[in-house]
């Protein structure tokens, strides 16, 4: 005889080998299919009645308590990695969606303001500019006037947001564009001189970066042909790390604190793994590697200039189709003096021989702010 066993909800008996516990109560399938359901997190069943998550995703009280919270906007249930934050409210959760609209009437947003990208321009590669303004003010309505003179054709291509590592001003940051685009549609001459204007430097602040995201898509088909582009950027810039130096402006010391170096091995590929065991410097290296989507070139320091604005792209280009193009070996025999001499653009050829850094023709400069 088959052993039996009572449903704790409808009395009924059913075969012991089809209970289903919830709990300390032991259900039969029928009360079990109308009574409760699996939390979507540990799959733990649970009564419908104590469902701390909805229809769509169940979840127990106690991955609820531990994984997820409610936007105080719209109630939608978020896991707490999904949660944002404003300055004025680090403690009130919102989801994305209520994030962004909230941010989305500031001028000058929080600093992990993050807007889904606008492509400008047509091309594989593009750019992503932040250039940190100080001295100036925080002020919506200066920050204004300078979104007003990036506009094209009325469309956003930049916007602001705060920094915290900034003494009294805040950081301007393009949507993704090609070279090409920042060069003759980006309205920079008119974006830089409002900057003057209003009272903002860069290079002057001594507070203030210039950092250049380009898409990792942009290195090669594959994952695989990426990190091989990588590498080679981060030997380029560990064996030439001396003319790097003097072409960001910064020193020494700035770049140990903001944009550090990963250390000089033998083989692109080795530095490469050095940086992806676990390297120290965070976001804080010369070329940060944390961002899903884009390399983030941070030596450079800040600047108003245009010439050097430009000039800085154009170096970037050059290094990424460099490391793109030669192999390992060629990328180990390059020269600086190779290197600038096939380097075609008028901004940067000027200011590579401002810095002097382009075969021994130095000429006059004007002064950086």
């Amino acid at each position: 005889m088959k052993a039996t066993a009572t449903c704790d909800l409808c009395g009924a008996a059913f075969p012991e080998t089809e209970r289903i516990l919830v709990g300390e109560d032991c259900l039969c399938p029928d009360c079990a299919q109308e009574r409760t359901i699996l939390c979507s997190h540990c799959e733990t069943r649970i009564y419908d009645d104590d469902n701390a998550g909805h229809t769509q995703m169940p979840l127990c009280q106690n991955c609820y308590d531990r994984y997820y919270t409610s936007c105080e906007s719209c109630g939608r249930i978020i896991h707490n990695d999904d949660a944002f934050y404003t300055d004025e409210d680090d403690d009130i959760p919102l989801c994305r969606e209520c994030y962004h609209h909230t941010a989305s009437s500031k001028i000058i947003h929080d600093y992990y303001y993050k807007p889904e990208p606008i492509f400008y321009g047509n091309g594989s590669r593009y750019f992503g500019v932040e250039l940190e303004l100080d001295i100036g003010g925080e002020i919506s309505g200066k920050a204004a006037k300078l979104i007003e003179r990036a506009q094209v054709m009325g469309a956003e291509t930049l916007y602001c947001k705060h920094d915290g590592s900034l003494d009294d001003g805040f950081e301007l940051v393009t949507h993704p564009m090609t070279l090409e685009y920042h060069q003759r549609e980006m309205p920079w001459p008119s974006i830089l001189q409002g900057c003057v204007e209003l009272g903002y430097r860069s290079h002057q602040a001594r507070t203030c970066g210039l950092h250049v995201h380009v898409n990792r898509d942009s290195l090669g088909e594959s994952l695989e042909d990426q990190d091989a582009t990588i590498a080679r950027i981060l030997y380029f810039f560990e064996k030439h790390w001396d003319e790097l130096l003097k072409f960001s402006r910064r020193t020494q010391r700035q770049l140990e604190r903001w944009a550090a170096r990963y250390g000089y091995k033998e083989q692109p590929m080795e530095i490469l793994d050095h940086a992806k065991r676990g390297y120290h410097g965070g976001r804080y290296t010369c070329v940060n590697l944390q961002n899903r989507d884009t390399i983030e070139f941070r030596i450079f320091r800040g600047t108003l200039k245009y010439n050097t604005l430009i000039a800085t792209l154009q170096l970037v280009d050059r290094i990424c189709d460099t490391a793109l193009h030669l192999s390992d070996e060629e990328m180990k025999s390059l020269s600086w003096t190779t290197f600038v001499a096939s380097c075609p653009q008028p901004e940067l050829v000027q200011y590579l021989k401002e810095r002097r850094l382009y075969i021994n023709e130095p000429v006059e400069s004007e002064v950086e702010l």
